[in-house]
């Protein structure tokens, strides 16, 4: 990371974003662990690529506040700071609408996506890969899951960070090769 990224780092505010994702303490996932801590977990992973952008940390932060507490108010966030409005317009822009279906809504992102939308997207997805454990996902709900992985996220990757791409090809070979044992057995 260039010294210009570290100051960029050093100088955002994310305190109140973390706030409004402490919502999401103890709400469960379905791949295991809690929301929260998922929320946390990609914006690592956009740090750890080196991603800076402070509109992209701070919507990487409660990216899944609205589909899981659908009746957040929108205006707090906009009120946060003078990124508030632009962090809840790309959040707004990853949220899959309860009338969208999971395929129509990768396709969206993939095919008209903003850049941003498609790095959050993967880390999002890297995320939701690295948390899925075996003992709570059934091999053919999983093997449906890489499938879409795949199909819509990996091409979002290419695009966005080749890096990225290859944790990405990495995550869904090491889970096809569980899902691979556990059919033999």
């Amino acid at each position: 990371m260039d010294d210009n990224a570290k100051d960029e780092l050093v100088r955002m505010v994310v305190a109140p974003y973390i706030q409004k994702a402490t919502a999401l303490i103890g709400m469960p996932r379905k791949v295991g662990g809690n929301q929260f801590r998922h929320m946390m977990a990609t914006f690592a992973i956009l740090i750890d690529y080196h991603f800076t952008n402070t509109v992209l940390l701070k919507a990487s932060l409660i990216h899944d506040l609205f589909e899981d507490i659908p009746d957040s108010d929108r205006n707090l966030i906009i009120a946060i700071d003078s990124d508030g409005y632009d962090v809840m317009s790309l959040v707004d822009e990853v949220t899959k609408s309860p009338t969208e279906c999971k395929s129509d809504y990768l396709k969206r992102l993939l095919e008209r996506g903003s850049e941003k939308a498609k790095i959050l997207k993967v880390a999002d997805r890297i995320s939701n890969l690295t948390d899925m454990h075996p003992n709570v996902i059934r091999p053919e709900k999983m093997k449906s899951y890489l499938n879409e992985t795949m199909l819509y996220v990996y091409p979002m990757a290419v695009q966005v960070n080749a890096h990225m791409a290859i944790e990405i090809e990495d995550l869904v070979h090491t889970r096809e090769r569980y899902i691979h044992m556990t059919n033999r057995e």
